[in-house]
């Protein structure tokens, strides 16, 4: 089944390629729809038959590909992986529903539906890779569709931010690829089959070499300040669907590679590089909220923002203790959900009103001129994003921070205070947006599109449902977490 994960969305789109639709069909629309429904079905049946009292690989799969350079074809999940599939599977699935990919209001929507199943396929078959070298030719494919899809269907400078994110995530493969080839070689390893490589035999001074490297190219792709650079202009600059699938899981995998390769296959190293990154991370933190209180923009406030709480995950993974990787997990999945929440809203105002601007922005919350149904999820999304009980992002940044606080009690103080911070920047936003009085030459805004509520409507729910029933993101993680852990 872990192969279908791969397979469905490449299907898909070769059927979208070859089947000929007219310009103002949405044929295109809904094959992609059918194919990425079925694969996030078959992730969440993967889901139900994951063994949760497992601490190891599952499903495992292995095809001999090219073993002369070392590269099979080597597949399996643990708690640490599955989570992020499914989150994938969702919000790949969730973005062909936003008005944006209708054929009537978007150039070569053939092309714009084959590029997002392609990248389905490539964060899948990263997240599954138990191959250094097939994580790493799928960690840069990702690269193309990302592109094509930020300056293609972006903004004014689209050509600009997707250059910028093309070049920084190119030098995060080198340092990857660099630190991957080191390790095959000084290990002597015939395979690059993660199973097959053992750090405790190198020389100290090698293992933290190897392990600093890891560490700068997946905090490029995080990113960690200051490799931040490029996240507010490819966030902004791309179109709604993109900007989800941006911050809602092709971060994660900068995360999910900072602990598959840097915490789990260097455990004896972690902790002397582990204070620094722990540092970083709450300047990250603290940068991030302070730099979202600043912005005009409500696209760029959530840039920020996201870069912010992403980093918790960062403080939570430097840490190293099973309690804080189990956050870390959670963590991620719950940043995920709210972001993609917060930029499909935000693409929703855009659409109906023709601006992210502040002060163009009043009263939208208007129940008879304004966007009631966007208020109200708004407030959803913000009161999750804080970290108020009963919603999602509780639950991740609760664990993170309480198994971060044996480890760095005065970076997880600091990092509460950039939680504090978040309600700041929100309740700006939705005092100027959506309360006071609306202008009369705004006039009746457009009523939103039932195809329009249904992404965010789910990711509402997801929102509350895990918020209210953690355990189902924590039975999965514990012991996956347990294994990974330093303590």
């Amino acid at each position: 089944m872990l192969n279908l994960l791969l397979i469905l969305p490449i299907i898909g789109s070769i059927v979208i390629a070859i089947i000929p639709t007219q310009k103002e069909s949405n044929l295109n629309k809904n094959i992609a729809i059918i194919f990425s429904s079925i694969t996030f079905i078959i992730s969440i049946l993967i889901g139900i038959n994951f063994d949760y009292t497992n601490t190891g690989l599952q499903s495992q799969f292995f095809l001999e590909w090219l073993p002369f350079i070392g590269l099979n074809y080597t597949v399996a999940i643990d708690g640490l992986s599955l989570p992020l599939i499914i989150l994938n599977c969702l919000i790949v699935t969730l973005t062909f529903f936003n008005s944006e990919v209708d054929g009537k209001t978007i150039n070569k929507p053939k092309l714009y539906c084959i590029l997002i199943l392609l990248l389905s396929t490539c964060v899948n078959g990263a997240l599954i890779a138990q191959n250094l070298l097939l994580f790493f030719i799928l960690y840069e494919i990702k690269l193309v569709p990302i592109y094509l899809l930020i300056s293609i269907w972006g903004r004014d400078k689209s050509g600009y931010a997707a250059t910028k994110y093309l070049l920084y995530t190119a030098f995060s493969g080198i340092f990857v690829l660099t630190a991957f080839l080191g390790l095959n070689f000084l290990t002597q390893s015939n395979s690059f089959d993660i199973d097959g490589i053992v750090t405790g035999v190198l020389p100290h001074a090698k293992q933290i070499l190897l392990l600093l490297t890891i560490v700068i190219g997946f905090a490029i792709k995080i990113p960690i300040f200051p490799l931040h650079t490029w996240l507010p202009d490819a966030y902004t600059q791309s179109s709604t669907p993109v900007s989800m699938l941006l911050g809602g899981i092709v971060s994660k995998l900068g995360t999910y590679g900072l602990i598959r390769f840097g915490l789990q296959l260097f455990p004896d190293v972690w902790s002397e590089i582990s204070p620094y990154l722990a540092v970083l991370a709450v300047i990250s933190a603290i940068y991030g909220s302070l730099v979202a209180i600043s912005q005009t923009d409500i696209k760029k406030m959530i840039a920020y923002a996201s870069l912010a709480h992403i980093n918790y995950v960062v403080l939570a993974t430097a840490a190293g203790t099973s309690l804080s990787i189990s956050g870390a997990i959670c963590q991620m999945f719950a940043h995920g959900l709210i972001v993609a929440l917060l930029f499909n809203l935000v693409g929703i105002i855009e659409e109906k009103t023709g601006t992210r601007e502040l002060s163009e922005l009043h009263g939208l919350m208007n129940p008879y001129r304004g966007l009631p149904f966007v208020g109200g999820l708004m407030i959803t999304a913000v009161m999750a994003s804080a970290g108020i009980p009963g919603m999602v992002g509780f639950i991740g940044e609760f664990i993170s921070f309480q198994g971060s606080f044996s480890v760095f009690p005065v970076y997880t103080l600091i990092c509460l205070i950039s939680t504090g911070l978040t309600a700041v920047y929100f309740v700006i936003l939705l005092n100027r947006v959506f309360f006071g009085r609306m202008e009369n030459k705004t006039g009746y805004l457009p009523k939103v599109a039932s195809y329009e509520r249904f992404p965010a409507l789910v990711f509402a729910i997801l929102i509350i449902f895990f918020g209210l029933q953690p355990s189902f993101l924590t039975n999965l993680t514990l012991n996956t977490s347990s294994s990974i852990g330093l303590f």
